[in-house]
């Protein structure tokens, strides 16, 4: 037993060796903060003026609170109303196992003078004004054609295309070769769930009265201040699969956050779907996996990532980015706009049609939120449910053998109430490493259909959860007896052996 203790501890030394090896980043921001101060970066639930625009003081005593690290100096972070900043501190936080959080980058993050961050902005006024048009109606849709034109013209709009212009096919969609197979959402997201004796199918409640919010500036500005409305009406009775941009935003707004990946290992295994040639029990003549390398290990692995990843992504929403969250933006946009006040903001979202749409439904150039509260307080890049999408599922294509074709593909039905089989002509071609980086995709870019994130507070985050889970895997490695090796397709198409 002596000899056990000295070579568990001689393990843990050896992870720690490798990750103190790991290149130490630079972290840099966008510079926003300091070429235009209190205006360009996210500050929701301190105190603002009648402008929309944070209380300098109470800035300035988040930022020290943030190079300080001080209990006490968080504390004294002044807040407007009774909404609560959402851990700021996590950002601080150690992890056992995998990267250090703060041993990872993200590149900064589009500024608000930037085409790309006008073009971005675009996309969602336009997700916004398309929130209850049916994904299998998108190629049908006057409005959904009309922003894959607008967004087609854009000058640095940095997302999938056909010959170089946005479709009905390619809107709102992931940049990952499989987003684009199929239908809009994945698999996962649409069959039923085997969960022990359980078979869960994936139908979700719906809104009593589903309508946009902060969309006039009395209600925009008292969200800005902290204040918590009342939360919509939900009708736990009148359940379906989701159909539109608003019911994959409702189901980002209440699952949790590794749920999509554990029902997507749920289903692989309820599938017998083949693992990863790289699974050491493909070869034992007379052993299988559990605890290591079976059913139970990919279960509690897929989920125990998540928090890995939250921590990496906190210590870049506070201590790095900042970034503004869209809706912060919108206010600034319609204030420019009314002629109340001048910002650096590139014109190509001012002069958009999508700004034009929303002002004739609307009166106000705000972007319309699909839940009350707007978005949660915190900043908005990189996105929380991104990372762990990434994270969850580079776990789950490690794990599984990626060019496994899944059987049966189904959509829902136009009133959503029951599946039908999915009758595309590349029906036979979903595979699951695709289908793993559209549910990571789908899950994201709901968070953006609400009008809470922006498109790279997805596209890079899910590249941070992806680093982290790459370094769990190689302690996962190191840690067992097996001489496994996993094999995973990276978000940008290359491959690697851990």
């Amino acid at each position: 037993m002596s000899d056990r203790r000295f070579a568990a501890r001689d393990a843990r030394i050896r992870a720690a060796e490798a990750e103190f090896q790991r290149h130490v980043p630079v972290h840099a921001g966008n510079g926003e903060e300091t070429d235009h101060p209190f205006v360009c970066t996210y500050s929701k639930a301190l105190p603002h003026n009648k402008y929309g625009e944070v209380d300098p003081a109470a800035y300035h005593l988040l930022l020290r609170a943030l190079a300080t690290g001080s209990y006490e100096d968080f504390e004294r972070i002044p807040l407007a109303d009774t909404r609560k900043l959402v851990n700021p501190q996590a950002g601080l936080a150690f992890d056992g196992q995998g990267p250090d959080p703060q041993a990872l980058s993200m590149p900064p993050a589009p500024r608000i003078d930037s085409a790309q961050n006008s073009a971005e902005a675009v996309e969602l006024y336009w997700m916004a004004l398309c929130r209850d048009v049916l994904f299998t109606r998108f190629g049908d849709s006057e409005l959904v054609a009309e922003a894959a034109t607008e967004l087609s013209g854009l000058e640095d709009f940095r997302a999938p295309k056909q010959n170089g212009l946005v479709t009905p096919q390619t809107i709102f969609r992931g940049d990952t070769r499989g987003d684009l197979a199929g239908p809009y959402l994945s698999q996962f997201l649409l069959k039923d769930i085997p969960y022990g004796t359980l078979l869960i199918p994936q139908r979700q409640d719906t809104l009593v009265r589903p309508v946009d919010h902060l969309t006039t500036w009395g209600d925009w500005l008292e969200v800005q201040n902290g204040s918590e409305p009342e939360p919509d009406e939900r009708d736990f009775a009148r359940r379906r699969y989701i159909q539109t941009p608003r019911d994959l935003a409702h189901y980002v707004h209440f699952d949790a956050l590794y749920e999509a990946y554990l029902n997507a290992a749920l289903i692989l295994l309820g599938m017998e779907a083949p693992v990863d040639p790289g699974n050491p029990y493909n070869f034992s003549r007379n052993q299988i996996g559990f605890g290591t390398y079976g059913g139970p290990h990919i279960l509690s692995l897929v989920t125990e990532v998540a928090t890995r990843a939250l921590k990496a992504v906190w210590f870049q929403k506070w201590y790095v980015h900042r970034r503004l969250r869209p809706e912060e933006f919108g206010g600034r946009v319609h204030q420019q706009l009314r002629g109340q006040r001048e910002y650096p903001i590139d014109s190509g979202v001012l002069d958009s049609v999508a700004v034009k749409r929303v002002f004739e439904k609307y009166g106000s150039y705000l972007l319309p939120q699909a839940f009350p509260e707007g978005s949660p307080t915190h900043p908005s890049y990189g996105s929380g449910h991104a990372t762990v999408a990434g994270a969850c599922v580079t776990i789950l294509k490690a794990w599984f053998n990626e060019s496994h074709i899944l059987p049966d593909p189904v959509v829902p039905t136009t009133d959503g109430t029951a599946l039908e089989p999915y009758a595309g002509a590349d029906a036979d071609r979903l595979t699951v490493g695709g289908e793993l980086n559209k549910v990571a995709a789908n899950v994201a870019t709901g968070r953006n259909m609400a009008g809470v994130h922006w498109r790279t507070d997805y596209t890079e985050a899910v590249r941070l959860g992806e680093e982290v889970a790459i370094g769990v895997l190689r302690e996962v490695k190191e840690s067992t007896l097996e001489d496994a090796v996993f094999t995973l397709t990276r978000f940008d198409g290359t491959t690697l052996a851990v």
